[in-house]
């Protein structure tokens, strides 16, 4: 994530497109609702102009005195009537334009590759999902209600120069230094709001962290090493909120001040020319009320600004993700995944990658799976299994060389059609804090968890996974915790499992499926497994013996080139440098499990 300039250049330089885009599409609304606050500015100033008339016509005997009091409770019922609707529409178009861009940032954010996410913060982004979000949809609801305030201005002013010129120049004398005052804080608190926003963001992170690493933290009995990071994040937002307040401290007490001038001006002075007989009683009080008018609009400027800069500061920070590029797009005339004959052939030919500049994961690695066969990758940490079927399911593209499914290289393919084609089920199993149904069908949108339950049900009996499904307190429709933490390693896989039995990819990808799991419950998942890979085109990373033997060949990845392919027994039986990688698999297994 950028750090912020620091400077009012932040303002100038921020890509309002995003924001103007959304304005255009909710035009309609804006506009009733920049309609109605020109109604209700009408109102405004038509109130003091009847109780002008009705003071004057009273003082000169008029007996109508309560048909005008009738005019000016008419006025105000509607006026009343216009400011509810102008807010109503005002907040309603706000809270639109803030669910927008919070999904198209979301949207985003889940369509970047995993490089970006590996250095993202997820408090950082969080922070401009929901914080930052919320700052704009403050400003946006202030558009119509500023409009009719800047409308209310200049209609007061108007009123008051065809009322009386001079007065009304002292009335409105003050104008030009609020101005000059509101542009002056605009400039010194740009800097401090985005300072503000950006510490609360790192606030974020560490509590988000701090949540997420919990059963790390109370492992180690490390609260308090959490604590002293919060406590200084918490100081740093105060030290900078303290700045911001010092800046609104200086300049609000005087914009608020300054329209209070004129009305002391109009005080004194038309109380002098109401005693000269040049000014009538009714229009020195309707000057009044009108000055009064001018006060909170004007003193409302200072707020304009100031949801303006905090606005200005989160725009930045949104673009700053929004302006980031996939790394993975769709190509301009994709190609579409045959649908007969033998599906899930992939093919790997002198690939090469590495996820940084000058460094090499894969050296030149050429790999034919035929559809329906099975493939366990064997190798050290870091020789490459995962980065296959990373490659496989694009989540990176090769730096040199093809990677192909079923003779297509999926750089032609469009990236749904690759990730439904290629199911995978994760070392690190996810669950997600709904019904065990809805995990299952997770993968499958056109699958619905609950008109669809015999669907889901034959899935999770296909992954071993029914009988202790049932056993749970509501069964399928059990909702489980934040990432399944309630359920044992063993369940959490299964489910995971039954998760790609109902996706039904073509070809699917087991990485270390077994690593989380008991070696005493080892069995019942290769049980699941075996099952789920009948038939099927299966890459199996492991480092159990006993789940590496269930694939029909094994492919031993060594410096980032396919050292040796054959089947378990052939290479055990004939390298060495398989033994030591099973050995050190085992030996490290044994280790993790006791």
């Amino acid at each position: 994530m950028a750090e912020p300039t620091g400077s009012i250049r932040s303002l100038r330089d921020t890509d309002w497109s995003h924001l103007l885009t959304l304005l255009r599409d909710r035009r309609t609304g804006l506009s009733i609702g920049v309609a109605l606050g020109l109604a209700w500015t009408l109102g405004k100033i038509a109130v003091p102009l009847l109780t002008q008339a009705a003071i004057d016509r009273s003082i000169e005997g008029d007996s109508s005195v309560f048909a005008w009091a009738g005019a000016i409770a008419a006025a105000g019922v509607v006026t009343g009537s216009f400011t509810a609707a102008r807010r109503h529409i005002a907040f309603r178009e706000s809270r639109m334009v803030e669910t927008l861009l919070r999904e198209r940032i979301h949207d985003h954010v889940l369509g970047l590759h995993p490089g970006y996410h590996d250095r993202a913060q997820t408090g950082q982004l969080m922070s401009r999902m929901s914080a930052d979000l919320n700052q704009i949809q403050m400003f946006v609801v202030m558009i119509p209600l500023t409009l009719s305030h800047v409308a209310l201005i200049f209609g007061v002013g108007i009123t008051l120069v065809v009322l009386d010129p001079w007065l009304a120049l002292v009335a409105l004398v003050p104008l030009p230094f609020v101005n000059v005052t509101a542009k002056r804080f605009s400039n010194a608190i740009h800097p401090a709001v985005l300072a503000v926003q950006s510490e609360q963001a790192q606030l974020s992170a560490v509590v988000e962290e701090s949540i997420a690493g919990v059963r790390v933290v109370k492992g180690f009995g490390a609260e308090r090493v959490r604590m002293e990071a919060l406590s200084t994040e918490a100081d740093d937002i105060q030290r900078v909120s303290l700045r911001a307040a010092r800046v609104r401290a200086r300049f609000l007490p005087l914009m608020e001040l300054l329209p209070s001038l004129g009305l002391v001006g109009v005080l004194g002075v038309g109380g002098l020319r109401v005693l000269d007989g040049a000014m009538t009683v009714g229009e020195l009080v309707a000057f009044n009320f009108f000055v009064t008018l001018l006060v909170w609009p004007l003193r409302s400027i200072g707020m304009t600004v100031a949801f303006g800069q905090r606005a200005a500061a989160a725009l930045e920070r949104v673009h700053e993700v929004l302006s980031v590029n996939p790394a993975i797009v769709d190509p301009h005339d994709p190609v579409a995944l045959a649908n007969a004959g033998p599906l899930g052939r992939v093919t790997l030919r002198d690939v090469r990658f590495g996820y940084d500049e000058g460094s090499t994961v894969l050296a030149g690695v050429d790999l034919e799976i035929a559809p329906g066969e099975s493939l366990a990758l064997v190798g050290s940490t870091g020789s490459g299994k995962s980065t296959i079927a990373r490659l496989l399911l694009r989540f990176y593209d090769p730096d040199a060389g093809s990677v192909m499914l079923d003779g297509i290289e999926l750089r032609q393919l469009r990236v749904d059609d690759v990730r439904r084609a290629v199911g995978i089920v994760f070392e690190e199993t996810l669950l997600f804090n709904d019904t065990v149904a809805a995990n299952i069908a997770f993968a499958s949108p056109r699958i619905d968890p609950v008109a669809d339950r015999n669907a889901v049900a034959q899935a999770a009996a296909l992954a071993g996974a029914g009988d202790f499904i049932e056993s749970l307190p509501d069964g399928y429709d059990t909702v489980l915790g934040e990432r399944g933490y309630s359920l044992s390693g063993g369940q959490r896989q299964r489910i995971a499992i039954a998760r790609a039995v109902l996706a039904d990819p073509r070809v699917l990808i087991l990485d270390d499926a077994t690593s989380a799991v008991d070696p005493s419950k080892e069995h019942e998942i290769r049980s699941a497994m075996s099952t789920v890979m009948e038939g099927r085109t299966t890459i199996v990373i492991a480092h159990r013996p006993g789940t590496i033997a269930m694939a029909d060949r094994v492919a031993l990845l060594d410096e980032g080139r396919i050292a040796d392919l054959g089947t378990h027994e052939e290479l055990l039986a004939r390298n060495e440098r398989y033994r030591q990688v099973l050995a050190a698999g085992v030996s490290a297994t044994v280790g993790g499990d006791h």
